[in-house]
């Protein structure tokens, strides 16, 4: 392997490890980000739906179940400069015994690296903040920090969020953030689309991990949709490691891009 790679590798690995210094991604939006942020006056409208088929089936601490939960997200992103964006989300629910219903909005500005910088990997860090209702999350008010790291290779890819949540306002008292490291492989087997694996892990607060059956760990195969400026898709079955993460999840992502400067179209 050719030297420079090798660096690019390590440089890419020690990213990563120094970043876990920087919440458990709920089932609304199932996805591992990557570094670039939306073109500047541009705006993608996302709807995230997944559906679990064994999770949960009695209330824990008040919250609703997860068994045969369908979870849909809108989440609609505006490039405003050519390195910030700001998102915006609308979570909602339905289960069998309880009907749909609105469960929150959260609000996430990410800000990248500029090329400029010419960095061997691409980095962003984005910041999610909002609400979502007490019967369906043991945290009421949130705050996300997701680091993003990485890498495209010419047919490889691969990207890694150590994230970090805090709970401002919940069920349990805790000021301590708890780390939910999310990593993506993919590989492009085909010329607009590429099959790989997505990994969601949450192992519990960072000075006391949880026990390894109560922490949540999944994997998802998934496939992307590539080379389409105006469409997003992603798509994927998941399945629990752990007696803690909720059994197989399917899930879809769809995505339309618009650009308001029409010499961008």
């Amino acid at each position: 392997m050719h030297i420079k790679l090798h660096r690019t590798i390590i440089l890419f690995v020690w990213t990563c490890i120094i970043s876990d210094n920087l919440i458990a991604q709920e089932n609304y939006e199932i996805q591992v980000y990557g570094s670039q942020t939306q073109q500047k006056n541009s705006t993608i409208f996302e709807l995230h739906s997944n559906y679990t088929f064994d999770g949960e089936k009695e209330p824990v601490k008040g919250v609703r179940p997860t068994y045969h939960a369908l979870h849909e997200t809108i989440e609609i992103t505006h490039g405003l400069t050519d390195n910030f964006e700001m998102g915006f989300y609308v979570f909602m629910n339905y289960l069998p015994d309880y009907g749909f219903h609105f469960v929150g909005v959260h609000l996430r500005p990410r800000i990248m690296a500029p090329s400029k910088w010419n960095l061997p990997v691409g980095i962003s860090l984005s910041a999610e903040v909002g609400y979502q209702s007490a019967n369906y999350s043991t945290e009421t008010w949130s705050l996300e920090l997701r680091p993003i790291i990485d890498k495209q290779w010419e047919k490889l890819y691969l990207s890694f969020n150590p994230t970090l949540a805090f709970q401002l306002k919940g069920i349990d008292e805790s000021s301590v953030p708890s780390f939910a490291p999310n990593i993506k492989l993919s590989y492009a087997l085909f010329k607009n689309g590429a099959i790989g694996a997505e990994y969601y892990g949450d192992m519990g607060p960072l000075n006391n991990f949880d026990k390894a059956p109560e922490q949540g760990h999944a994997l998802y195969a998934t496939f992307d949709l590539l080379n389409n400026k105006h469409w997003e898709l992603n798509t994927g079955v998941g399945f629990g490691l752990t007696p803690a993460t909720d059994g197989p999840v399917f899930k879809v992502l769809v995505g339309r891009r618009v650009y308001w400067n029409s010499k961008k179209k």
